[in-house]
């Protein structure tokens, strides 16, 4: 199989769309020049605002936001496979869809997956967040053929779902994509725990860029975009401070890992224990 280079940037956004986009667009464009050919950005690489009314008017439609036009024109200047984090689009009921949409180089959009998982955590000394208030949960998954394998779609909190990712490595997924703004709380005790495992249990490449530093509201970002092996390695760290992180991938290596470990073959139905 053929291998190819996956970047995944990573980000400080703030409140300013345009501002943000151009700063992740600039990442891309040098990812695009180190030789890459599929480039993910994070959650809310669009607007990061704690702000609820804020956010809620920073957001469009699908058809009308700012992001998407950008991410379709950067494919197409490019020739990169752009997977575009996640956006804040409005939906019919007033909440926002965080989405994900993907465009292959001829800048066409291919996919498109909505966040499932709702953070509605409270972390102690007041950190507290409620994404079902704002948010509306996506209902299905999403895979996508690239020219190298799958990928399967996720967001951020979904990385807590296990069973997610094996429903999506078991539906064909070799790589898995964990766009993400993770708190510096939770970051630092299960970010890299949290996606070594998600490799290591399905045998594929996970690609998670990230959001890094302060924001808007005292909001404050764990970074460390990361792209780990079937086997669990991490490849690339991009540390605390916005840039790119680049790695050649070869899809060969799933197959290898899931050779050595066939555990998505070695499912077995068992009685559930009582409460």
């Amino acid at each position: 199989m053929t291998k190819f280079r996956a970047a995944c940037i990573q980000v400080n956004a703030g409140g300013d769309v345009a501002a943000n986009l151009a700063a992740a667009g600039m990442l891309a464009r040098e990812a695009r020049a180190a030789g890459a050919d599929l480039v993910l950005l994070p959650e809310n690489v669009a607007v990061m605002d704690f702000d609820r009314a804020s956010l809620v008017a920073k957001s469009a439609t699908e058809e009308k936001h700012p992001a998407a036009a950008a991410f379709r024109a950067l494919a197409r200047e490019t020739g990169l496979w752009v997977h575009g984090g996640s956006i804040h689009v409005r939906l019919e009921d007033g909440r926002l869809a965080n989405r994900t949409l993907l465009y292959d180089p001829k800048g066409n959009r291919v996919a498109q997956y909505d966040k499932i998982h709702m953070f509605d955590v409270d972390l102690g000394n007041g950190e507290v967040y409620r994404e079902s208030a704002t948010f509306h949960p996506g209902s299905g998954t999403a895979l996508v053929d690239l020219p190298w394998g799958r990928l399967g779609l996720t967001i951020c909190y979904d990385l807590r779902f296990p069973h997610l990712y094996r429903a999506l490595a078991k539906a064909g997924a070799d790589f898995l994509a964990v766009p993400a703004a993770f708190t510096r709380t939770t970051g630092k005790a299960h970010w890299h725990v949290l996606l070594r495992a998600r490799a290591i249990e399905t045998g594929c490449y996970v690609f998670a860029p990230a959001q890094c530093g302060e924001h808007p509201g005292g909001r404050q970002t764990y970074g460390h975009a990361l792209i780990v092996s079937p086997w669990g390695e991490v490849l690339e760290d991009a540390g605390e401070s916005p840039g790119v992180i680049l790695a050649e991938i070869d899809p060969a290596q799933v197959a290898e890992a899931r050779r050595k470990v066939p555990a998505l073959s070695h499912d077995r139905p068992f009685a559930e224990a009582r409460r």
